[in-house]
């Protein structure tokens, strides 16, 4: 069971916010259930590109139960979050799929995948980043992220990373697996998608879809939920 926030700390709170990327992680030590957390930074604007924002950030954690990701959604770290951003959205997911590793940690997968018309699915994609292989990656970005904002289905999508150049990923909501599909599978994404095993400009990645169990809140001036 996961569970992935997204806040856009507002001006008072920024302070509090960069304490985030010192702390965040040592504070979530003992939340129980909790397999592990990934405390993110995000690119100025829609979080595509190299310039890093001053205040959105995400929060990523992985539960060993839905319970236990219930219970973090009300916990005081998750809701210091939602009081000190301007935006806060909140989604609890559970995997349908899932290729790959972060930090050497698969996500389980416990929902059978749905029809290609059912929805909504969300989708999340992390990669560290080879450093010989970083120039050629954002060279390909801007492409990729404009394909994606202007997707046909595409409801939500930001990127994310833990460290920035080298340790990026995107989340994205669809309307429905077909044009998740669509989109991954033409354009810009599929060039990029080529490139990165021909070159192989990963040491590790993974890509994951679910299903969001819940999503509410706003984000980028949309409301959720």
């Amino acid at each position: 069971m996961a569970v992935f926030l997204l806040a856009d700390i507002a001006p008072r709170y920024r302070l509090w916010g960069y304490a985030r990327f010192v702390i965040g992680q040592f504070a979530m030590r003992d939340v129980p259930g909790l397999v592990m957390s990934k405390v993110m930074g995000s690119g100025d604007g829609g979080g595509f590109g190299l310039k890093p924002s001053s205040s959105r950030q995400a929060l990523f954690c992985l539960f060993t139960d839905e319970d236990s990701a219930d219970a973090f959604l009300k916990s005081p770290t998750a809701q210091a979050y939602k009081k000190r951003s301007q935006e806060f959205c909140s989604a609890k997911l559970r995997a349908y799929s899932c290729k790959g590793s972060w930090s050497g940690q698969s996500i389980a997968v416990t929902v059978s995948a749905p029809d290609a018309g059912s929805g909504p699915i969300a989708t999340l994609t992390r990669a560290s980043i080879r450093p010989f292989s970083a120039l050629r990656f954002w060279r390909m970005q801007p492409a990729s992220e404009v394909s994606l904002n202007s997707a046909s289905g595409c409801l939500l999508a930001t990127g994310v990373g833990e460290a920035p150049f080298f340790r990026q990923a995107t989340f994205s909501l669809w309307a429905n697996t077909a044009a998740m599909d669509a989109y991954a599978r033409t354009g810009a994404h599929l060039a990029a998608i080529r490139a990165a095993h021909d070159g192989a400009f990963f040491s590790e990645s993974m890509f994951a879809r679910f299903v969001p169990l819940s999503l509410t809140g706003n984000w980028r001036g949309r409301q959720y939920g």
